[in-house]
């Protein structure tokens, strides 16, 4: 069952969006030309301006040539991979390690389930999810960051 939002005809400032012929979508006001060339130029312009920036004070390094049959001490993935490398790392068990990165998704297909009766889209309204979103964010950048670190002060961040 769907739940849809429906506009308040009472609503005096939304009959006058109306009469002047704005309120074609839900918040009344068009996205040509308002969106489409102010709001959408500003952000693909600043968007560009970022990674020239980043590019020109952060530069990619050469590193020293590959040799293939040396092994560095510590290696690590992408960036992205850091949580997953993490649960493989601290886990004793590799199946164990596996099973729980299998969780993750599942866990994560379960939410609407969980909330499927709550019929608000504000976030402050549905706390279950809201509750979801930050404990895994805090997670994925808790072990994150621990991956960085060596094993034994991973789990701590070295703080205690």
């Amino acid at each position: 069952m769907a739940t849809e939002k429906k506009p308040d005809l009472s609503d005096p400032k939304l009959r006058a969006k109306l009469a002047q012929g704005m309120g074609h979508n839900y918040y009344g006001e068009p996205a040509w030309p308002n969106d489409l060339l102010y709001i959408f130029p500003v952000v693909i312009l600043g968007t560009i301006g970022l990674l020239v920036a980043l590019a020109v004070l952060d530069p990619a390094a050469i590193g020293e040539p590959a040799n293939p049959f040396a092994t560095p001490l510590e290696i690590l993935p992408e960036w992205y991979l850091y949580p997953l490398f993490q649960i493989l790392r601290i886990l004793p068990n590799k199946l164990l390690g596996i099973a729980c990165q299998a969780a993750i998704p599942l866990g994560l297909m379960l939410i609407p389930f969980i909330e499927s009766v709550n019929k608000f889209q504000n976030p402050f309204r549905r706390p279950v999810a809201t509750a979801m979103f930050l404990f895994g964010t805090f997670v994925a950048l808790w072990l994150g960051a621990g991956a960085t670190f060596p094993i034994d002060k991973s789990l701590t961040l070295g703080l205690f």
